[in-house]
């Protein structure tokens, strides 16, 4: 194995490095998310889950600990909490009893297409923070080699579900769009 050609100082440097990096930008990531998140009386968690199930369309529990990167009984908890405010309800397959599958209410659908919509993209640090490097190169930066180490940690299903969640969250916001520019017109 090309691991048993590391140094233990190599090993433990890499590690705390990425560890510092990792904890710094989460916690950008956490201050943005709960700034966006706040007015709609949901926590990271409950948002979270409600965007998986969303995207996913008929996830198990399970499902969304997995791309939740979250312990099931968390998800379970808090997809409980979401369906005690009707934003998600929860049910099980006649070939599969031993499945919970979570699905999106309308009125969790809505709630996502208004946050969406009330997305302020100026007060975020992450977002201001990345735009010197799009104003440089064009875009904004890229994750490959960070992809590559999730998908080494978490397989190809968990890659392949980040994929679609991404392609999702595209269509959806032309779709919120669409369906904002309807609602001008019919005022």
């Amino acid at each position: 194995m090309a691991e048993q050609n590391i140094s233990r100082k190599d090993a433990m440097i890499f590690n705390q490095r990425v560890a510092q990096m990792s904890k710094a930008l989460w916690k950008a990531v956490e201050k943005d998310w709960q700034q966006w998140i706040k007015p709609y009386d949901l926590n990271i968690n409950e948002h979270h889950i409600l965007w998986i199930s969303y995207h996913m369309e008929g996830a198990t529990i399970s499902d969304i600990a997995k791309f939740g990167v979250m312990h099931v009984s968390t998800a379970f908890n808090f997809s409980k909490k979401l369906e005690q405010r009707e934003l998600l309800y929860f049910s099980k397959k006649n070939d599969d009893r031993r499945n919970t599958y979570v699905t999106v209410t309308d009125e969790g659908k809505n709630l996502l297409i208004e946050m969406n919509a009330n997305y302020h993209n100026e007060d975020y640090s992450i977002l201001k923070g990345s735009l010197p490097i799009r104003d440089i190169y064009g875009k904004f930066p890229e994750f490959l080699e960070v992809m590559s180490v999730l998908r080494n940690i978490y397989g190809d299903d968990f890659m392949d579900i980040f994929e679609k969640g991404f392609q999702n969250i595209e269509k959806t916001y032309e779709d919120s769009n669409d369906y904002l520019q309807k609602s001008k017109i019919e005022s």
